[in-house]
């Protein structure tokens, strides 16, 4: 996990340091802010590989941030929440969050997400180790630049996006459940992701759809899960 860089933003500088020094552990470089506003502008100064985002914090919370992160960036960002409740995980991942860790943590579970979002960035798009373009009746993908575009309109997708298109499309015409979905792209057990699936889905389906409601390319198979439409 060398030459990584990890944005941790959290108003709790307690917090932070506790994170940078798990991370440090793995080899991974670490910069912090303690609000969403200097975490802006600690990501244009530097490159970051990976943010993780408290959701409550002074001047620009985690969700705010992360809507302007996704108006520039598709790195992994990974929020904070110190609530349980299942709005908050859905709004950060509404928003083009990837995941979602709930306070309190266990500080390793934390590193083993981290390390898991980041093999998935850099090692986006590698299905059997081909690189290709897929063209879907004016949806096309291209493995190698790892762009998505709809009829030549280029389409701004998260990681966790990028990689739910293309396991359907390398696959257009399969159904995959969502416990599928879930395995193949997160690369884990899925334990209650449901709403994890949905959500995301829909949100591709927002980016890549005309009319999100009535769908000609991401299609639902009732009872069974998710299809790219040949």
């Amino acid at each position: 996990m060398n030459n990584y860089q990890v944005l941790v933003v959290d108003d709790e500088e307690e917090i932070r340091d506790a994170i940078e020094i798990y991370l440090k552990n793995e080899g991974i470089t670490v910069l912090k802010a303690k609000d969403g506003i200097e975490a802006l502008e600690l990501l244009h100064e530097h490159e970051v590989h990976l943010m993780i985002l408290d959701i409550m914090m002074p001047r620009l919370d985690g969700i705010s941030a992360t809507h302007k992160v996704r108006e520039e960036k598709n790195i992994p960002i990974i929020i904070l929440s110190a609530k349980s409740e299942d709005t908050d995980k859905i709004l950060g991942l509404q928003v083009g969050a990837d995941d979602y860790v709930t306070k309190p943590f266990n500080p390793m579970e934390l590193v083993a997400r981290v390390k898991s979002q980041l093999r998935r960035y850099v090692a986006l798009g590698t299905f059997e180790g081909v690189n290709k373009v897929i063209d879907l009746n004016g949806l096309t993908l291209d493995q190698a630049s790892k762009q998505v575009k709809v009829n030549d309109e280029l389409v701004r997708l998260t990681p966790i996006e990028y990689k739910i298109v293309e396991l359907l499309m390398v696959n257009a015409g399969r159904v995959f459940s969502i416990n599928e979905i879930y395995e193949r792209v997160w690369k884990e057990p899925n334990y209650n992701a449901e709403n994890t699936v949905a959500v995301h889905i829909r949100k591709i389906r927002e980016k890549i759809e005309i009319d999100a409601k009535n769908p000609r390319y991401l299609k639902v198979v009732w009872g069974i899960g998710y299809k790219m439409e040949k």
